[in-house]
């Protein structure tokens, strides 16, 4: 079970606060405000004044600061009226016109507290001599991959292909080619080239490579 702890400062606010309700009633009352409307009065002042509270709480703001000002000195003045520094049997006609131009003011100002945008909180100034905390830069988890890294151009270019295999060429044949070679050496003076050797020979032109090749290795 909860127990419910007497608190001395509550209950300085609710004793206060009664008498600043009853102060506002009597006032509205002898103004010429009757029944309801005399008890509606303190509800009005205490609303503006607690909206305009919570709005400087919030942040810094001058209509708040206007509003709760109004409040205030419409609750004080009440207050201090009925202290008797005034006539509650003859009210001036000054202050009738303040009871009854309230409703409108305290309309007008509940608006606008309710309905501006709420102010943008305010940075706390760095103490003197204290460095201002770094700040910190937060890793994006919604950035898209890094690419991967384009290929060297080695890995691009195709493998050279190997040249074919030359025939093999017989012994004999070998033999025959050479001494063709060197009766055509011995009537030019020049080393015989392949295409005169394969119209010599009459075998395929790849043959005749590979024995022009062996030749000239000799």
């Amino acid at each position: 079970m909860t127990r419910i702890r007497i608190d001395a400062v509550l209950i300085q606010a609710v004793i206060a606060g009664a008498l600043s309700f009853a102060h506002l009633h009597d006032l509205a009352a002898a103004a010429g405000q009757s029944g309801w409307k005399a008890w509606a009065y303190p509800v009005s002042v205490d609303l503006l004044l607690v909206a305009a509270w919570r709005r400087l709480r919030a942040g810094r703001d001058r209509s708040s600061w206007t509003w709760f000002a109004i409040a205030l000195a419409a609750s004080l003045g009440a207050n201090v009226a009925t202290a008797g520094l005034l006539d509650l049997h003859q009210v001036p006609a000054w202050l009738r016109i303040l009871v009854a131009g309230w409703p409108a003011l305290a309309f007008l100002g509940g608006t606008l507290l309710v309905h501006s945008p709420a102010p943008a909180p305010v940075a706390p100034e760095p103490e003197p001599g204290e460095e201002p905390a770094p700040e910190v830069e937060m890793d994006r988890t919604d950035a898209p991959a890094p690419a991967a890294p384009a290929p060297a151009p080695a890995e691009l270019a195709p493998a050279p292909l190997k040249p074919p295999a030359a025939p093999p060429v017989p012994p004999a044949l070998l033999d025959h080619a050479r001494s063709i070679a060197d009766a055509h050496r011995s009537s030019t003076g020049e080393q015989i080239t392949a295409a005169t050797l394969t119209a010599r020979l009459g075998l395929p032109a790849p043959t005749c490579e590979a024995i022009a090749a062996q030749l000239q290795l000799a």
